[in-house]
């Protein structure tokens, strides 16, 4: 089958990612075989490629080369074989959700990490929703809590995590504020922010302005700015935000983060996004309902995987970059 292969670490993506020829996965008992229609890019992407900060390659993904065939991870396509104990599915049967090594035509997922793939959505626009849209999801209702009328602000509002969260948000029922640069404002205001800020010229805490919730997907503001900005028993989620770092890569704020809120009435922290069935179908049932769309960029073909991953992390991102296979 036709892949993108990668053997070694590098930060360069036209360096180390290759498409080749290779075989077809073997599933195990719990697995599921996807013959793969389109698969999508995000920041995590380049850090798998990378093996970048170094602490992730303890976690599981190699820890001299990557494990994985390749960095993909979001999916969508068609079932081509099931394991014996993933009796959810079958042959035929439309997915989406995360797997390994995606960039191909045939990846293997986990049932567990697949669910049947929203009618209303393209192969394309489906693969870009598991990864970014489940850490979203996970941000704005499990983490951030947020509520009806909570006054909330999205910071990385025009990038795959944001673009989510900001619709999200709305759909709870939230006063929802992004953050973004100049040329993408438009496009926050069109995910149904009610207001938009634009980085370049004002500050998230210039004003009397706070929020109920702050959902930093993107940059790197100090967590003095970052409370500033937030209600006295406000809520800080921090789900990105990079400094380049070859051993914390910006993880060291959020450490802080997380030991500073012992100490104060705000609730700072953040956390590992699970990807599971279950949040998958959460998130199906909003875009069923109109709630939540992914905002699609651009769609490249597989070889243009390198491509792909080198605009996600250079910034050029307008929501959503696929592969289509």
């Amino acid at each position: 089958m036709r892949a993108i292969v990668q053997d070694e670490y590098g930060s360069a993506p036209e360096a180390v990612l290759r498409l080749g020829d290779v075989r077809e996965p073997a599933i195990g008992p719990d697995e599921v075989l996807v013959r793969i229609r389109a698969a999508s890019v995000d920041r995590g992407t380049w850090h798998l490629m990378a093996g970048l900060p170094y602490p992730m390659r303890l976690a599981g993904f190699g820890l001299r080369r990557p494990k994985a065939l390749n960095p993909g991870r979001s999916l969508a396509g068609t079932v081509e074989a099931v394991g014996t104990d993933a009796t959810a599915f079958a042959p035929g049967d439309q997915v989406y959700g995360t797997g390994a090594g995606s960039f191909a035509e045939l990846a293997c997922a986990e049932a567990g990490r697949l669910a049947p793939k929203p009618t209303c959505l393209s192969f394309e626009e489906a693969a870009a929703v598991p990864v970014s849209g489940l850490t979203a999801l996970q941000a704005v209702r499990d983490h951030g809590e947020v509520r009806a009328g909570d006054a909330v602000l999205v910071i990385g509002a025009s990038g795959g995590v944001g673009t989510f969260a900001v619709q999200i948000a709305k759909a709870l029922g939230a006063e929802l504020t992004g953050v973004c640069s100049t040329g993408k404002v438009d496009l926050v205001r069109s995910l149904g922010a009610d207001h938009v800020i634009d980085y370049a010229r004002q500050d998230i805490d210039e004003g009397n302005r706070q929020y109920d919730v702050i959902l930093d997907v993107g940059g790197n503001r100090s967590l003095a700015t970052l409370r500033r900005a937030l209600t006295p028993r406000g809520t800080l989620v921090i789900v990105g935000g990079e400094t380049g770092g070859r051993w914390l890569g910006g993880t060291d704020r959020q450490l802080r983060a997380t030991i500073l809120s012992r100490f104060v009435g705000q609730d700072l922290g953040t956390f590992v996004a699970s990807e599971n069935t279950a949040d998958l179908m959460a998130l199906s049932e909003l875009i069923e309902a109109g709630d939540v769309a992914p905002a699609m960029d651009r769609t490249h073909r597989l070889d243009g995987t390198a491509a792909a991953v080198r605009y996600v992390q250079e910034g050029g991102a307008r929501g959503k970059v696929a592969i289509t296979v």
